[in-house]
């Protein structure tokens, strides 16, 4: 199997796909990833302790990413009298949220960050 390019990896993550080889079914629901790829075989946690914090980072990053445009996006667009209460619970909301809503996407987008860096060898 010939390694994908960068953009094949993060294009296959960020549809749930394996980022290795493209295959769909890398998930058993929504918060389980498989333990390895049903396709190519490749361990979804490669074997490294604490591998999951790297996963965990983008989540969290991502949503505060998106908190902080919405937030700011609501500000400018509403301002000089921005909605201060629906700032205040909306961002709370959203800061729940979003983590969970991005939990699938962080876990095949560092898996495709870790391809980019540690190339899955040949099974």
């Amino acid at each position: 199997m010939s390694r994908p390019g960068i953009p094949a990896l993060f294009l296959r993550a960020a549809v749930l796909h394996c980022p290795n080889c493209g295959a769909p079914g890398l998930f058993e629901s929504w918060f389980r990833i498989r333990p390895s790829c049903p396709s190519c075989g490749i361990r979804t946690e490669r074997g490294e302790e604490g591998y999951v914090v790297g996963a965990y980072m983008f989540n969290i990053i991502a949503a505060e990413m998106v908190w902080l445009v919405l937030m700011g996006a609501v500000a400018v667009v509403t301002w000089p009298d921005p909605p201060w209460n629906l700032l205040l619970y909306g961002g709370l909301g959203l800061m729940v949220a979003l983590p969970f809503l991005f939990y699938p996407f962080s876990k095949t987008i560092f898996l495709a960050f870790d391809l980019v860096f540690r190339p899955a060898g040949p099974t």
